[in-house]
């Protein structure tokens, strides 16, 4: 389920992203006040609800040195992944990017929707992959929230579990999990336009060089 909400959540009113109706009076007066806008952010926790899917920005087509290099940096000696004579003799015909590879991209593109304002990941469950993954497919992920409770023993964050699903450009199921990250709760932080999550303070255009 999509729920109508969901643009809200992702930043188009002054309290979620910082952009709403003042951002349309810049452009019809022809923006001539300089201002600090806060981009999106990410969601917090009061900002999960169970059923909301969330379809994840940008495709991200997997190239050859993708699977070449992490088959190398994390040791993968199966042959499959990067030698092409051997992978033409099985039954997939060429060679098949690296499962785990596969598990990251999904992760890292569900991030700016899930887990953007995350302390800690918990536990990655029910990994299944239902097709494999060849050079030049293009993957797309999404999240849909299963369940979110208050933590036990820390006040600033909730726990959210959300399952991860992975398509190929051909609608293809590749990959399915769930994971269960810790997430900040909207009380706790303090986002600023002239802040942001990550910015050290004092860098970049401050308020005072608007004046």
């Amino acid at each position: 389920m999509v729920r109508d909400s969901d643009a809200h959540d992702r930043g188009e009113s002054d309290t979620a992203g910082g952009r709403g109706a003042t951002d349309a009076d810049a452009a019809t007066d022809g923006g001539a006040d300089r201002r600090l806008v806060g981009g999106w952010e990410g969601r917090y926790y009061e900002d999960f609800a169970v059923g909301d899917v969330y379809k994840h920005p940008y495709g991200r087509t997997v190239t050859e040195t993708d699977n070449v290099w992490f088959t190398n940096l994390s040791m993968n000696l199966n042959p499959m992944h990067f030698n092409e004579a051997y992978a033409a003799e099985t039954e997939f015909g060429e060679r098949l990017v690296d499962g785990t590879f596969v598990i990251a991209l999904a992760v890292g593109m569900s991030v700016i929707d899930v887990s953007a304002n995350a302390t800690a990941n918990l536990g990655y469950d029910d990994i299944r992959h239902h097709a494999p993954v060849f050079h030049g497919d293009t993957l797309f992920a999404e999240s849909e929230v299963l369940d979110k409770r208050e933590s036990s023993s820390r006040d600033h964050v909730g726990i959210v579990t959300t399952e991860l699903r992975a398509y190929n450009q051909h609608d293809d199921l590749v990959l399915s999990l769930e994971r269960t990250p810790m997430v900040l709760k909207r009380s706790h932080a303090e986002p600023s336009a002239a802040r942001p999550t990550g910015w050290p303070e004092g860098i970049g255009t401050q308020p005072e060089d608007l004046e």
